[in-house]
């Protein structure tokens, strides 16, 4: 399992001149009503913009945002540009100082083409960027879409709808980026779904990046890991998720398998097709484990 870094840990917090939007939000308010009447939150690596209050439309994120400023309450879409980030990984009020940061979007979460989105912390696998043994606190009652996108990281959250993601990624390997969010972090690009509550569907297709996990989700649709290639042979961990419709997984480089994760098999009510069907066994873990199927039917 690649080891996971805080997207926070090379940017500092006490930044001056955030961007804050939103009725109820910290700090400064900027408003734009050039982009189909959606507010903006705005920002760079060294001045993330904040993304706090509660906004009665669509935000569009463009450059970097955190939400380390309370709670962030969007009653439309969450959009996120091409080329920007979005950090929801903490679990404080960094901005007060004293309560909780979270993420409540009314509507979807749409990630454009080289955005990354990362939202979502837990104490044993992605701790979050202020607390180590903080939870975040995080929903999403549409679908969350991502289309092209760099890198999309999603822990310990809800989705009320489907999570899809298609293409994108840093290409086949895990070199560190020359520039950008993963060239602060110093940190190979990688997909990653861990410990989510996934109403719809989970889809993962086409993806070429360093590394892709998918690991104890509960899904209540299918899920779908088709045609992803990564550099890193240890990736494309799908295991040990709960999903009440089928799996099917087809087409990927490495194929589905258990690597270090000490995980277990995927717990299937229905169908299993290709690399997760019910009759694959895989070391476990690799390479020289016992041979354990990849998924089993409840």
């Amino acid at each position: 399992m690649l080891k996971l870094l805080r997207l926070a840990a090379a940017i500092p917090l006490g930044l001056a001149a955030v961007v804050a939007l939103g009725a109820g939000a910290a700090g400064a308010t900027t408003i734009d009503h050039h982009h189909h009447h959606a507010r903006i939150c705005a920002g760079t690596l060294s001045k993330p913009g904040l993304l706090a209050g509660t906004y009665r439309g669509d935000v569009v994120v463009k450059g970097v945002c955190f939400v380390n400023g309370g709670a962030a309450v969007i009653k439309g879409d969450l959009i996120i540009a091409r080329g920007s980030a979005l950090n929801a990984t903490f679990a404080n009020n960094d901005i007060a100082g004293s309560g909780k940061s979270s993420l409540t979007v009314r509507g979807d979460v749409k990630v454009g083409q080289s955005a990354v989105l990362a939202m979502g912390c837990e104490p044993n696998f992605n701790p979050c960027s202020d607390d180590p043994n903080g939870t975040g606190q995080n929903s999403v009652r549409g679908d969350v879409t991502a289309s092209h996108a760099l890198a999309v990281i999603v822990h310990s959250s809800s989705i009320r709808g489907d999570a899809k993601v298609t293409g994108g990624g840093g290409g086949v390997t895990c070199a560190i980026p020359s520039h950008g969010i993963f060239n602060e972090l110093q940190s190979p690009v990688f997909s990653d779904f861990e410990d989510n509550t996934i109403r719809g569907d989970l889809t993962m297709t086409g993806l070429r990046t360093c590394w892709l996990g998918a690991l104890r989700n509960q899904v209540g649709g299918d899920l779908r890991d088709d045609n992803n290639k990564m550099a890193d042979p240890d990736a494309n961990e799908v295991l040990t998720n709960l999903i009440k419709g089928d799996i099917a997984c087809f087409g990927n480089s490495p194929v589905v398998q258990y690597g270090d994760s000490m995980g277990s098999p995927n717990k299937v009510r229905h169908h299993a097709f290709g690399e997760c069907g019910f009759n694959v066994r895989q070391p476990n873990p690799s390479p020289n484990g016992p041979l354990t199927p990849i998924s089993i039917k409840i």
